[in-house]
C-alpha cells in the first residue's frame, strides 16, 4: 500500500471556494479510481490549511490518479485559491 498526505495552504478569503472544488475532486476520485482505497479532504488545525489524505493499492494506482483527467482539470481549478505549492508526504506501508 502507498499513501500520501498533501497539505495545502489557501489564500485568505478563498476557503469556501477552494473547499467546493476540492470536494468535487474527492467525489471524482472516489467514483472513478478503483485503485484508490481512500481519498478525503480535511480542514487542518492551522488557519487556511487543508489536508488531502490518500491511500492507493500500488504504484500503478498512484500513477493513474496523477494522470487522470479529473485530477488535472479539477486540480487546476483549485490553483487560483492556493497560496503556493502543496507539501506532499509520500508513504509506503511498512
Amino acid at each position: 500500500m502507498l499513501a500520501a498526505i498533501a497539505t495545502l495552504k489557501v489564500k485568505e478569503g478563498c476557503e469556501d471556494d477552494f473547499l467546493a472544488v476540492a470536494k468535487e475532486l474527492v467525489a471524482a476520485v472516489n467514483a472513478n479510481e478503483p485503485g484508490c482505497q481512500f481519498y478525503q479532504i480535511y480542514k487542518g488545525d492551522e488557519p487556511l490549511t487543508f489536508v488531502f489524505i490518500e491511500r492507493y493499492e500500488n504504484q500503478a494506482a498512484t500513477e493513474a490518479h496523477r494522470a487522470s483527467d479529473h485530477f488535472k482539470t479539477i486540480g487546476a481549478r483549485m490553483g487560483p485559491f492556493m497560496a503556493g505549492r502543496p507539501d506532499v508526504l509520500r508513504l509506503q506501508e511498512a
